[in-house]
């Protein structure tokens, strides 16, 4: 017997509506593979201006006062992925893994994001991810407003160095780092956004970050109509991973 098989955007749809589990389901076809590039290792096949635009803002970053993340932090989480990404998702802040290994979205929350993107036949190696703050909050706390002031510069900074085509911003932190503390993410969500930094627009779509779905599984399926759109403009862009 030959059984059904069932379609694979149904499949999805149907675990982000029902909510039954804090998993995605994943799609099983094969995407093209592109170069993976961890933070700013494997030089030779990138930009080498790029490469030291990066380099220089990490130490800059690195290298700043009185800045109560910093004392409290391990180390620096500054980014990850392929650094010639035309997409670029930014993030709160590190947790207590990204603190210890100094890369961002692994654990629980890193998990997730890797099932969503596989949810519309991405890749992290396809991608590039950063955070608002590149230093822990103590007690994993949501950055202060005016922390998050303080680190937008670097961050604006960072996207014009990735130069990305599609910008995502996960949760309130990054929504607020780009566009200010007046707008909400249930409100703004699943809309295409413009900001300029540098004299240049980039177009942004914010959502909810994979943490705040673990916490609250019912808004999984507003986040499925967000990837939905994300994959709808990386096709109207024809983008090639």
């Amino acid at each position: 017997m030959i059984k059904k098989q069932i379609n694979q955007n149904d499949t999805l749809k149907l675990e982000f509506i029902k909510t039954l589990k804090n998993e995605f389901e994943f799609n099983k076809c094969p995407i093209n593979r592109v170069k993976k590039i961890d933070n700013i290792a494997n030089e030779k096949f990138l930009d080498k201006d790029k490469v030291k635009n990066l380099s220089d803002l990490k130490e800059k970053i690195n290298s700043i006062e009185d800045c109560n993340l910093k004392k409290n932090a391990t180390r620096i989480v500054f980014g990850d992925g392929n650094l010639e990404s035309k997409i670029m998702i930014v993030g709160e802040g590190p947790g207590q893994k990204e603190d210890q290994i100094g890369k961002s979205f692994i654990g629980d929350a890193g998990e997730l994001l890797d099932k969503m993107l596989k949810a519309i036949n991405l890749k992290r190696e396809n991608i590039y991810t950063t955070n608002v703050v590149n230093f822990r909050p103590p007690n994993d706390r949501k950055p202060e407003p005016s922390e998050i002031n303080r680190y937008s510069y670097f961050l604006k900074e960072h996207i014009a160095i990735i130069d990305p085509k599609i910008l995502v911003l996960m949760g309130s932190t990054a929504m607020e780092a780009i566009f200010g503390s007046k707008l909400k993410v249930s409100q703004e969500r699943g809309s295409w956004k413009e900001t300029i930094i540098k004299n240049k627009t980039y177009i942004s779509m914010i959502t909810f970050h994979p943490a705040y779905l673990l916490r609250q599984a019912d808004k999984k399926k507003y986040s499925w109509i967000d990837l939905k759109k994300i994959k709808k403009k990386i096709d109207e862009l024809k983008l090639i991973f």
